[in-house]
């Protein structure tokens, strides 16, 4: 590593506060507590705003355990090698006081919320070691590292949930497709990641999952998580709100968008923080929300015949 001297502003950018734009990820599980007919509880807002915090500290947390173990790694990668814990700027002693205080604020700030949610950030931070720790770190097993750190999405809704209730859970096949949307958008990222690298000997000295993946195998496994996503999406809104169907083909393009920003050059999708500057996808994205949020509160009888059991004489 080149030894260069350890600056306070080094800390800053580990702990990755601009990512805490993924965070938006938790509004969803709101959206649905409430279509499911749960009441907003006394005192929401300013749970929402101690949540979102608890949330952003959660993720930092998790960003300077991940970078600081990374650091032999991420030497080897064009753009990273540039990262405070490469390039000597942090100490291990500050890292860990960093990690610490973070994980400390965010459980403070959780359990100012209600006991569920102080139970997901915790599950949050788990994930951290889990994902980056060793004897697990599961970061540097194929398949097992995109389906590992997707769980987190599953997490930030499960945040979203509890922030309207503590007394009930939501449904396994919205979670699952929420899984598997995430497990998606990670697998076309390892694929930009692979491609931009270029070289399939450094890209192993990268990550080492790197070693077993191909091009081939990471287009395949995110088309699979994407099938899964509206798979299951499907299942949740036949279950409880067939509205949403209207939704499934905005979606199926979302995910072919999305794919396509992957297999460009230098693709935006290796770092998901920056993806509001395509401005296009976002505005779609945008749309995409207006949607859900306008058939979370309409009913149609017309679509309920996609319910419909019986069969259709001919006769």
């Amino acid at each position: 590593m080149q030894e260069k001297t350890v600056t306070f502003a080094a800390y800053i950018e580990l702990a990755r506060v601009p990512h805490w734009i993924k965070n938006i990820l938790v509004l969803p599980g709101i959206l649905i507590a409430l279509m499911m007919g749960l009441p907003l509880p006394e005192g929401f807002f300013p749970d929402l705003a101690a949540g979102f915090l608890a949330v952003g500290c959660a993720a930092s947390a998790n960003y300077v355990i991940n970078e600081w173990l990374d650091a032999p790694y991420d030497q080897y990668h064009p753009l990273k090698k540039d990262r405070p814990s490469v390039t000597g700027r942090v100490s291990r002693n500050g890292v860990y006081l960093e990690y610490a205080l973070l994980a400390a604020g965010s459980v403070l700030l959780a359990s100012l919320v209600n006991r569920v949610f102080l139970y997901n950030i915790l599950w949050l931070l788990l994930m951290g070691v889990v994902y980056n720790v060793r004897p697990l770190r599961t970061k540097e097993k194929p398949f097992f590292d995109v389906l590992t750190e997707s769980i987190n999405n599953i997490i930030r809704f499960m945040l979203g949930w509890s922030m309207v209730t503590a007394l009930y859970l939501p449904s396994s096949s919205i979670l699952i497709s929420y899984w598997m949307g995430g497990a998606f958008l990670m697998a076309v990222k390892r694929l930009a990641e692979y491609r931009f690298i270029g070289d399939a000997e450094t890209a192993g000295l990268y990550r080492r999952s790197f070693r077993y993946y191909t091009e081939e195998k990471l287009l395949v496994s995110s088309l699979f998580y994407a099938m899964m996503s509206l798979f299951f999406w499907g299942v949740f809104l036949v279950k409880y709100k067939i509205e949403f169907v209207l939704s499934v083909p905005f979606f199926a393009l979302l995910f072919c968008w999305y794919l396509t920003l992957g297999l460009r050059q230098d693709s935006v999708a290796q770092r998901p923080e920056g993806l509001y500057k395509e401005y296009g996808l976002f505005l779609y994205c945008v749309f995409i929300g207006v949607l859900l949020f306008s058939l979370t509160f309409s009913e149609s009888d017309l679509l309920r015949v996609f319910l419909r059991t019986d069969l259709i004489a001919t006769e």
